[in-house]
Formats: structure tokens, C-alpha cells, sequence
């Protein structure tokens, strides 16, 4: 009985893991976007599902977007500062239930890393304003570019082009 006390301390020792000599990784640094807002601005401005989405990184549910069924030509801009996102040529139907799109304008959508839920993935996020967007995934359609931008529909305003 000693000897499996032993082991099972030896055991436990081993597995702990000391952070103090290791570098702290950096993490929700602070990041200047061209449109701040105070906290305060951010929720009188846009709706609630508009300022839980873009600003608490919330996620709408699925199949509730207008924009989903949106078949009209034209680009999706970001909701909290209009800043152009998506074009109506790269929108596809997932199957998800949020807005997909094989694309994005590119230099406009920034990326992160996400941990949450204990899975990585990749964070979608306007560049200009900080606004969380969605996520991007590798299993969009494979005769494009092979990613699916999965974005809440709250994250969007639609603009039609003008014929």
C-alpha cells in the first residue's frame, strides 16, 4: 500500500506544471481601431442583438437573419461602422443557418484566434471597429477558396447596388 501511495503522489507531482520562469503569453491586448466608442456609445448606437454580436462577440441564432435568404446584389457592410465586408457574389448557402461566404474584402475583416468552448478556431472581426463578426472554417466550397465565413447576420447591414 506504500508503494502505490508513492506512486500515486510521484504521479500527481509530475503532472503539475510550473508557469513561474515560463513567458506569459499575451492576450487580450488592446488593439486601436480607427472608430472607438465608449462602451455607453457602442450600446445607444446600435440595437441590443447588434451590440451583444459586435461587441460582446455573442452569437444570434441560427436561421433568424433576414439577411440569410438575401439574394439581392450588393455588399454586406459591418453594422457598427459600415465599413464594406462581404459582396453578395461570395455568399453562399451553408446550410448553417448564419450568413456564409466564400471571401472576404479583403484587408476590411481581421483575425484572431479563439479558444472559447475548448476548441480553436478562428475569430472573424471588422478591422476598423474591433466588431466581432463570426468565424472562418476550411469547409466551405472547394471549387472557390475552400472557406466558410460563418457570420452573424446582426454583425451586417446590407447596401443593394444601385442599377
Amino acid at each position: 500500500m506504500g508503494k502505490n501511495l508513492l506512486f500515486i503522489a510521484l504521479l500527481i507531482f509530475a503532472g503539475c506544471k510550473g508557469t513561474s520562469q515560463e513567458k506569459k503569453k499575451e492576450s487580450n491586448k488592446e488593439v486601436a481601431y480607427k472608430v472607438t466608442k465608449t462602451d455607453a456609445e457602442w450600446k445607444s448606437e446600435l440595437t441590443e442583438v447588434e451590440y451583444y454580436v459586435l461587441r460582446k462577440a455573442a452569437t444570434e441564432n441560427p436561421f433568424t437573419s433576414d439577411l440569410l435568404e438575401n439574394k439581392q446584389k450588393g455588399t454586406y457592410v459591418c453594422a457598427g461602422c459600415s465599413t464594406p465586408l462581404f459582396r453578395s457574389e461570395h455568399k453562399y448557402r451553408s446550410g448553417t443557418g448564419w450568413p456564409s461566404f466564400d471571401r472576404e474584402i479583403e484587408g476590411n475583416v481581421a483575425y484572431e484566434e479563439d479558444n472559447s468552448y475548448g476548441v480553436t478556431r478562428t475569430e472573424e472581426h471588422c478591422a476598423v471597429c474591433g466588431g466581432h463578426l463570426g468565424h472562418v472554417f476550411n469547409d466551405g466550397p472547394k471549387k472557390t477558396t475552400g472557406k466558410r465565413h460563418c457570420i452573424n447576420g446582426a454583425a451586417l447591414d446590407f447596401i443593394p447596388d444601385k442599377n
